[in-house]
């Protein structure tokens, strides 16, 4: 099984409500897609706390998806280990993440560079922009924003990592 490890702050937000869509999507009706997994966890996670329940509500009430027993986690060191590929939500996440364990460095991108299939600061055309912004404490809106940020990022990698698993 591959897993794919979504990593954020506080693993309450953004990184939980991705781990949510992508075993959903994954799992629903996607072929090609049963080799992996994903998981979730937070750069500076209190282990334990729930989502949060605007992430909850949202999920459940756009997608389907019910991520109310998630509980929050602080990245390991066999995480990285056991990752096929790591995916944070900012390049701070990412600069930050392989600071502390820089023997990911080769398989830590931001979820919209391996999305994209460009790293940051690469010449690009398009205004694509790398960062998912962080919802916490903001109004239920934004957490939908959010949502449809991470879907639309995990529709793109779902295809690439189809189209990787065929080459």
């Amino acid at each position: 099984m591959r897993k794919i490890l979504f990593v954020c702050t506080g693993n309450t937000c953004r990184s939980s409500m991705a781990e949510g869509l992508f075993n959903h999507i994954a799992k629903n009706g996607v072929d090609g897609m049963e080799d992996y997994t994903a998981l979730s966890a937070g750069i500076f996670a209190f282990e334990g706390d729930g989502a949060n329940p605007k992430a909850i509500k949202v999920l459940k009430e756009g997608y389907g998806i019910d991520i109310s027993s998630h509980r929050a986690r602080r990245i390991k060191k066999s995480d990285v280990e056991d990752a096929h590929i790591i995916l944070t939500m900012t390049k701070d996440h990412k600069n930050t993440l392989v600071g502390i364990f820089p023997e990911a460095k080769d398989k830590t991108w931001t979820l919209k560079e391996y999305a994209s299939g460009k790293k940051s600061g690469e010449n690009t055309q398009d205004s694509f922009e790398w960062d998912i912004p962080d919802p916490y404490g903001m109004p239920e809106e934004v957490y939908e924003r959010c949502a449809l940020t991470l879907k639309e990022a995990i529709d793109r990698l779902i295809l690439r990592l189809k189209e990787e698993k065929s080459l």
